[in-house]
């Protein structure tokens, strides 16, 4: 497969699953109605933020796939942090689990810390790439935490 296929692939997974979920939850968006905590963004930042997260997700994994031994441990991290991450909204959103959202984002906070080590161990500019994920990520976690104190 030509390096061009291998990135559109590598984009276009995470950045289209992201987009299905997306329309999954659209009926079921109650951001704006629950009391926020400090620095909440406004609803209109968290599909664009996705979006180039997705972005970044796929194109590091384009460049584990072309430049580095793509072995199945990689795999499996890239896909089950995926899996968790598209399922975090289905959780929080539609069925306003706040509780079990914020246990599900801890555990894709791990996962992609573990996945950022293993990609940094394979390929620099591939790990760093999934930083901002990272940071995002952590970011998130604060919100659903404080939006699950907030609104009990």
């Amino acid at each position: 497969m030509s390096k061009f296929k291998i990135y559109l692939k590598s984009i276009l997974i995470p950045v289209i699953l992201g987009g299905i979920v997306g329309l999954i939850i659209s009926g079921s968006i109650d951001y704006n109605s629950l009391i926020q905590p400090a620095f909440s963004p406004p609803s209109i930042l968290f599909p664009i933020v996705w979006t180039l997260l997705y972005f970044l997700m796929g194109l590091s994994y384009g460049i584990i796939t072309i430049y580095s031994d793509l072995d199945s441990d990689i795999k499996k991290i890239y896909y089950s942090q995926l899996i968790i991450n598209l399922l975090w909204p289905i959780i929080f959103f539609v069925m306003k689990s706040r509780l079990l959202a914020l246990i599900w984002i801890v555990l894709l906070l791990i996962l992609i810390i573990i996945m950022i080590a293993k990609f940094y161990k394979k390929n620099k500019v591939a790990g760093i790439l999934q930083i901002p994920y990272l940071i995002w990520t952590a970011f998130a976690t604060y919100l659903n935490l404080f939006i699950y104190l907030l609104n009990k």
